[in-house]
Order: structure tokens, then C-alpha cells, then sequence
């Protein structure tokens, strides 16, 4: 599996509009954020876990023209706002993309994207095979088992994904008990670290960190990275085996 990180900053993206901080003013082209998401090559498939504004242009900076799939950890349109974008992948495969979503994801998209569904005749409108998922159950996009790991982005229920030996969180604040055993074993994590500052949505910096011992992976990385978060300083405050990603960042699994 080779795993692509098409952007790994947080819902504003880094430089944020208008910041004078000392990181978004920063020339390090890792401190340059766009909205988190990751492509998946697995297998003869090609996987997305969100699809956030910047999915065009993350896309054509990474040279990608194939999506079989996405997959929707939630609701929020710095996770689903590239949907639109889907169009060209619909003509060059003559087919709709698929979908895989919880019930009140696909309701959000329903609103976000009401063009979609509302049975339009335009011939420009993205084509799409919505299927529900169920935190509870694994479910198998062709030959890939994916397994849904239950997480809370504040009061709001999300889902996290694990592929194989590949498991990728994001906008966490708590992963149940219940949660735990389904990253056993798993060699290479993708978690959220927002900021130093304790958040109530997010997971700070340290508590990704005791949440990535816990775990135990051979390998962690932290996405979803707010603008007060410097990747070259921020390095020698990791652990081992514990790494910032950064937009552009490919893994092989």
C-alpha cells in the first residue's frame, strides 16, 4: 500500500487568511497546509479518506487522476467540500464514484451538495453510488476490507478507517475503549494533532502523543495540524517512531 497525504492541515488550512503568525508567514514549504485528507493506492485500487476543498489541486500537484472510492469520516465541509471536483474522474471512467459513508454524512451531503441528488437533468452534475456504513460492521470495497473505528470529534460521532496494517483518525477528541482492540497490532497510524493547547474538538499535541504510545504502532503520524504548530520545531519534541507528515508525504506499507 502506498500512502499519499494530499494535504494535513487543519479546517483553515495553513497560512490561515489573514495571519500574521510566525507560521503561516513561514518559508518552510512543510509548514504549508491544505485541508487533510490522504490517497490510498491498495491493491488495484485507488482510496480516499475525505475530500476537502483543496482536492483538486491536491490531486493535480500529486500527478493522481484515478479515485475508485472515498470514503467519509464526517460530516464537515473541511472534509467533503471537494465532492463537486469529482466530475472529470466521472468522464475519464465512465462511471459514478462510490461513496461509503454514515447515515447522517450522507444527510449532510444531501444539503451541501443538493444538486447531486435532487434528480437534475444537467449533464455536468457529479454521478455517485452512495453506500451506508455501519460503525459496528467491516465492510469490503471490492477485495479491501475496511474496518470502521468509532471516534468522537467533540460531542459528534465519526469514524476513523483501518486497511490491513494502516489505520488513519482524524478530528478525534476520544476513541472509546470499544475502539482500542480494532488498532491492535496495526503498524502504521495517522492520527489528529491540532495544537499544544488543550481544544475541546480535537486531540492536543500531547495527547496524540499518549494516544500513539497506547497504541503502540511501529510508525505514527500526525494530520489535521493547526497553524500554531512549526514542523521543524515541533520535531525534536517527538518521540521515537513518532512523526509530523506533511502535505506531499507518500508511505509504502
Amino acid at each position: 500500500m502506498e500512502v499519499v497525504f494530499l494535504g494535513t492541515g487543519a479546517s483553515q488550512g495553513t497560512p490561515i487568511l489573514g495571519c500574521d503568525c510566525e507560521v503561516c508567514r513561514s518559508a518552510n514549504p512543510k509548514d504549508k497546509r491544505l485541508r487533510s485528507s490522504v490517497l490510498l493506492h491498495c491493491e488495484d485500487m485507488d482510496l480516499l479518506i475525505d475530500c476537502g476543498p483543496d482536492f483538486r489541486y491536491q490531486m493535480i500537484r500529486e500527478g493522481a487522476s484515478n479515485v475508485d472510492a472515498i470514503l467519509f469520516t464526517h460530516g464537515h465541509v473541511d472534509h467533503t467540500g471537494g465532492l463537486d471536483d469529482i466530475r472529470p474522474l466521472n468522464y475519464l471512467t465512465k462511471k459514478p464514484m462510490e461513496i461509503y459513508a454514515e447515515q447522517r454524512v450522507i444527510d449532510a451531503l444531501h444539503k451541501q451538495f443538493f444538486y447531486i441528488f435532487d434528480n437534475s437533468t444537467y449533464p455536468g452534475v457529479p454521478k455517485v453510488n452512495m453506500h451506508t456504513i455501519n460503525a459496528d460492521a467491516e465492510f469490503h470495497i471490492g477485495d479491501i476490507a475496511v474496518i470502521p473505528i468509532r471516534a468522537y470529534h467533540g460531542q459528534l460521532p465519526i469514524l476513523g478507517f483501518r486497511i490491513g496494517d494502516f489505520a488513519y483518525i482524524t478530528d478525534a477528541k476520544v476513541v472509546p475503549e470499544s475502539e482500542i482492540v480494532k488498532l491492535k497490532d496495526v503498524k502504521t497510524l495517522v492520527v489528529n494533532a491540532l495544537q499544544y493547547d488543550t481544544h475541546p474538538m480535537h486531540f492536543s499535541f500531547d495527547e496524540a502523543v499518549d494516544f500513539a504510545k497506547r497504541i503502540g504502532a511501529k510508525q505514527t503520524y500526525f494530520t489535521h495540524i493547526g497553524h500554531r504548530i512549526s514542523h521543524d520545531s515541533v520535531l525534536p519534541k517527538l518521540p521515537p517512531n513518532i512523526y509530523l507528515a506533511y502535505d506531499g508525504l507518500h508511505l509504502f506499507i
